[in-house]
């Protein structure tokens, strides 16, 4: 049976890119959540005052990559240790969080916060773990949009680009098969 991941690193255009070249993942969708449906669109997200986080959806399969692997990527793959800011992009709707799902996600985001993100990362971890309320799909220009876009555009050349080498090398065992 299929499951969910719901999770914020920052823009998810680059979260998106990420997650999408895993083995086991079935699908990624950028979306909001956190906030109340009447404010989860990009434009107002946007203004930092929704609640709402820049997320992916994962929908992936157990039996092929558990949800402790997708934390391991996940704590790997942005920087869980500065408040309401990747990078350049900065504010509430950029944090890292994880929405869980369940009981037992909930147990494992703890657990991975206090053991692995911790020897990964020298600065205290400050990654919300909340209970999953609603997903709110991105606007369709926001869907696939690394792989859409690419090199076209700057932010993607010079911030996912380089991230998607890092992560390659690093996940090469758990990379889908070109």
């Amino acid at each position: 049976m299929l499951q969910h991941a719901t999770l914020g690193g920052g823009c998810f255009w680059c979260t998106e890119a990420v997650f999408q070249q895993l083995k086991g993942v079935v699908s990624v969708q950028s979306g909001y959540s956190g906030g109340r449906p009447e404010t989860a669109n990009y434009s107002m997200v946007c203004s930092g005052t929704t609640r709402h986080a820049e997320v992916i959806q994962v929908t992936f399969d157990p039996e092929v990559i558990s949800f402790d692997e997708l934390l391991e990527v996940f704590w790997a793959t942005h920087d869980p240790t500065t408040l309401n800011r990747q990078g350049n992009d900065s504010g509430p709707q950029y944090r890292s969080v994880i929405f869980y799902h369940s009981e037992e996600q909930k147990a494992q985001a703890e657990k991975s916060k206090s053991q692995l993100a911790p020897a990964l990362w020298e600065n205290p971890i400050v990654t919300e773990i909340s209970p999953f309320e609603a997903f709110y799909p991105a606007e369709s220009e926001h869907d696939n949009y690394y792989n859409k876009v690419g090199g076209r555009n700057p932010y993607c050349s010079f911030i996912i680009t380089p991230k998607l080498s890092k992560f390659r090398k690093r996940f090469a065992s758990k990379l889908k098969d070109s």
